[in-house]
C-alpha cells in the first residue's frame, strides 16, 4: 500500500465516506491512504424513479460475494469487467465524496463511480462517462480527481464505452459466475481435457454431456482457470486453453 502523503498539495482536498458501521467520516486527503475504501458503504443511493434516463441496479459480484450498485448500464458493464479482472480482489461503488475549492473559493464535490483494490495492494478509482457526454464542468471534476489520486499513488481511470464484443462475451460468462456452477468432478475433468488447446465443444464433449458440462466450463472461464480469446465472439470452435499464470 502506498505510504502516507504529506505536505501542502493535499490540503486543498478532503474526503468523506461512510464506514461499514454506517458512520459518516470526513478527513483530509492526506489521511485517506489508510482507509479501506473497497469496504466502505456507498455515499449515495441508487434510486429509481419514473422517467429517469439511466437504469440503476445491483450487480452481484463474485469478487466480493455481494451486491455492488450501479447508476447506468455503462457503469454496470464496467463493474462487470472489474468483477471479471483476476487482479482485482475487492471493489466498492460510490466510495467517497471528494471536496475541494475552485480558484474563486466556491466549493466543489465529486463522487467517483468505483474503487477497486488489486492483489498487490494498489488502488484504482474509476469514473464512467461516454466520451460524447463529458462537459467542461465534468472535466473540472475528473481532472481534480486525477490530481487527488496522483497524490495518493492511486490509478485513476476515466472510462467510456467498452469494446462491445468483449462486453458481450464477458456478460455471457457472467451468467455462470456464481460458485454453484463449480461442480466436481466435472471441473477437474475439464481442466484435464484442456491441458492443451482444443475447440470448446470438442473439449466439452470429451468431458461428458455438453448440456451438463458447458455451465461448468463457462464458470472456469469466468474464474480464469481456463482461457479463451474474448476479442472475438465466442462460438463452438473457440479455442480453450489452460490459463497461463
Amino acid at each position: 500500500m502506498p505510504g502516507k502523503v504529506a505536505g501542502p498539495p493535499t490540503e486543498r482536498f478532503n474526503v468523506a465516506y461512510i464506514d461499514p458501521d454506517g458512520s459518516e467520516i470526513r478527513r483530509p486527503l492526506s489521511e485517506a491512504w489508510a482507509v479501506r475504501f473497497e469496504s466502505v458503504m456507498p455515499v449515495r443511493g441508487f434510486h429509481s424513479y419514473k422517467g429517469q434516463r439511466h437504469l440503476p441496479g445491483l450487480w452481484w459480484s463474485s469478487t466480493v460475494g455481494g451486491h455492488i450498485g450501479y447508476e447506468s448500464w455503462l457503469e454496470r458493464d464496467h463493474v462487470m469487467l472489474l468483477d471479471f479482472d483476476p487482479l482485482v480482489t475487492a471493489l466498492s461503488s460510490q466510495p467517497f465524496w471528494l471536496f475541494w475549492a475552485a480558484e474563486n473559493g466556491k466549493g466543489i464535490s465529486h463522487a467517483p463511480d468505483y474503487f477497486a483494490r488489486r492483489q498487490d495492494g494498489s488502488a484504482i478509482v474509476v469514473d464512467c462517462r461516454p466520451a460524447d457526454r463529458r462537459k467542461p464542468r465534468d472535466w473540472v471534476k475528473f481532472e481534480a480527481t486525477q490530481k487527488a489520486c496522483d497524490l495518493l499513488g492511486w490509478e485513476f481511470q476515466l472510462v467510456g464505452m467498452p469494446d462491445p464484443t468483449l462486453v458481450a462475451n464477458v456478460r455471457w460468462l457472467a451468467g455462470y459466475r456464481h460458485p454453484r456452477h463449480r461442480l466436481e468432478p466435472v471441473a477437474s475433468t475439464l481442466r484435464n481435457v484442456f491441458t492443451e488447446s482444443r475447440p470448446m465443444m470438442d473439449g466439452a464433449g470429451l468431458a461428458g454431456d455438453p448440456i451438463a458440462v458447458l455451465p461448468v466450463l463457462f464458470h472456469l472461464l469466468w474464474q480464469h482457470e481456463l482461457a479463451v480469446d474474448l476479442s472475438v465472439p465466442l462460438h463452438a470452435a473457440s479455442l480453450v486453453s489452460p490459463e497461463v499464470a
